[in-house]
């Protein structure tokens, strides 16, 4: 463990871990042998405060667990729930998943991106919501599916969007 490790500046982005993130990634990184098993678990931590992982993070991040910011960017882009950009207050994955797309994933995608103004990538203009695809939420039998932040909906019809999309300010 880096004793320094509330010094990281990181690559001249000015990024410094929050002394509540490093505190609980160095936790993470004392539950494992290998520092490369607390990656993920560091990545979601920086996340849940910024909305994103920013560039300067993965270094931060890096020096942390002592390991190179090749292998914390790698785990970074291969998770799909790792944002590596802003995002918006409401981030919405909308199932493509082929049971989804035999039950009606067009049409919500169609209106989606209607009533959101959005397509796949984009932010609405007031930053509330996010639109992107993902290959399963795991709701075969409630599909077409899709989630808004932690909350799983399935099926959901074209005419179910605009209501269901005002419980998220």
């Amino acid at each position: 463990m880096n004793e320094n490790a509330h010094l990281l500046a990181s690559d001249g982005d000015g990024f410094i871990l929050d002394p509540e993130d490093l505190r609980a990634i160095e936790h993470e990184r004392a539950h494992y042998e290998q520092p490369q098993a607390a990656c993920i678990e560091a990545l979601k931590i920086v996340q849940r405060r910024h909305g994103w992982v920013p560039d300067g993070a993965i270094v931060a991040i890096a020096e942390t667990l002592g390991i190179g910011p090749a292998e914390v960017e790698g785990v970074a882009t291969f998770y799909s729930l790792i944002f590596r950009q802003p995002v918006g207050r409401h981030v919405i994955l909308i199932c493509d998943s082929s049971s989804c797309f035999l039950v009606g994933y067009d049409t919500l995608r169609e209106a989606l991106s209607s009533h959101l103004g959005i397509g796949f990538g984009q932010t609405t203009a007031d930053d509330r919501f996010t639109l992107l695809p993902v290959c399963c939420l795991g709701a075969c039998d409630g599909g077409p599916a899709l989630m808004i932040d932690d909350d799983t909906y399935g099926p959901v019809a074209a005419e179910d969007v605009a209501a269901l999309l005002e419980d998220y300010p």
